[in-house]
């Protein structure tokens, strides 16, 4: 018996067959604390195999106390032990959510178990692009919801990936960034406006389009992000960065994203820039925010080559973004200044990884900086403006032969 439970939530359905009036249901009962999601499991076997003993007058019964009744599936899912990580917020969150959810065109209810308010603070705009009802908090919601069917937990293709394959409509990567479009569309132009009313008042003269007009003006130049890091695995020579990339042709910003900081405001800049470059870690996630084309340049620390390529590299391909690697050498890490020339840290780090993520983390993770040599990254730098002119030749000159088919 469950001494303490929040909310039940009972699954209905619709006898096709025999009695039109009968219905099927399972009924989930979820006690608090962390096994949740498993307990939500045994119980629903544990009902579903009392309802076959019993047949289905027990049931109706239940089902004449529901305090809601939704015509609409569930999925069920959890919103905690992110801890603000991004890389695992879309990973295993947002991603999931999408691959799971997608095929309901927004006629879903989400019954968050863990419910947080700054996740949905945080997510919100996406949610609300893949369902038209409020979400339900399991945990703080007393009443009992009943619903046709529901899927309990998140289906996960790959990471930050979807197999069009197992997708209905063949959806890809390329259509869950577009579902980010639409989601922060609104957002971003209300940023916009509150910039350029901010900029009224401090002017004290109108200026209503003049941050659009502006914008346009700059795109005579590509656009470089640089995605800046406190802590482990800076770039230590970041100002060389930002000189080197401006004298290569770039207009350069740098951001700094923290745990508050408003993700349509990185969307806003990374949908805007031709080039995003940074260290390899959580906050090369935001490379979904760029447009397919552009180019992004993944710093990989020493001991990070596989992470970087299965976490990132690899994604960012499938995204259509070109992918430009910048693998350091021992003499651009910090740790060239703390150990010897011929330690295996430094020679041989597939060996140091080999004694477990203890030992990786310690060493490559939390223990690592970077300088970057600038002349071999302003290769990098070159390939990429390059890059971005090719794609612009091509842009202008499709422009000019469609206008020249144009009938007049």
């Amino acid at each position: 018996m469950v001494q303490h439970h929040r909310a039940t939530l009972l699954l209905h359905q619709q006898q096709r067959k025999g009695d039109a009036t009968a219905e099927e249901g399972q009924q989930l009962v979820a006690e608090e604390g962390a096994g949740k999601m498993k307990e939500l499991r045994r119980r629903l076997v544990d009902y579903a195999c009392h309802h076959r003993k019993h047949g289905h007058d027990a049931l109706l019964r239940m089902l004449a106390g529901c305090d809601v009744r939704h015509d609409v599936p569930a999925v069920v899912f959890s919103t905690g032990g992110y801890t603000g990580n991004v890389y695992h917020e879309f990973n295993d969150g947002i991603i999931p959510l999408y691959i799971t959810a997608r095929q309901y065109n927004k006629k879903v209810v989400f019954v968050m178990l863990e419910y947080h308010d700054w996740w949905m603070t945080k997510y919100g705009h996406i949610v609300e692009q893949l369902s038209d009802y409020a979400p339900i908090d399991f945990t703080n919601d007393r009443r009992t919801h009943c619903f046709p069917e529901a899927v309990v937990g998140l289906r996960i293709h790959d990471e930050l990936a979807i197999d069009a394959a197992r997708m209905p409509g063949n959806r890809t990567i390329q259509d869950f960034r577009r579902m980010l479009d639409d989601a922060y569309r609104g957002r971003i132009q209300m940023i916009i406006e509150e910039e350029e009313k901010a900029a009224a008042v401090a002017l004290g003269t109108p200026t209503q389009g003049s941050i659009r007009k502006k914008s346009a003006l700059k795109d005579d130049k590509p656009r470089l992000v640089i995605v800046s890091r406190n802590g482990s695995r800076a770039i230590e020579n970041e100002a060389e960065l930002v000189r080197a990339a401006a004298g290569a042709g770039f207009r350069v910003a740098v951001l700094q994203p923290r745990q508050d900081t408003e993700l349509a405001k990185m969307y806003r800049a990374l949908n805007a820039s031709d080039v995003m470059v940074g260290v390899h870690g959580a906050a090369m996630t935001h490379f979904l925010f760029m447009r397919p084309g552009s180019v992004f340049i993944q710093v990989v620390p020493l001991g990070t080559d596989w992470a970087a390529e299965t976490y990132y590299g690899e994604p960012a391909r499938r995204l259509g973004l070109r992918y430009m690697p910048y693998k350091i050498k021992p003499a651009e890490s910090s740790l060239y200044r703390q150990y010897a020339k011929d330690d295996a840290v430094l020679t041989d780090p597939d060996t140091v990884n080999a004694k477990g993520w203890q030992v990786t983390k310690k060493v490559y993770l939390d223990g690592q900086n970077v300088r970057l040599d600038m002349v071999r990254f302003r290769r990098r730098l070159r390939d990429a403006y390059d890059h971005w002119a090719e794609l612009r030749r091509r842009h202008n000159a499709d422009s000019t032969e469609t206008e020249q088919r144009k009938p007049w």
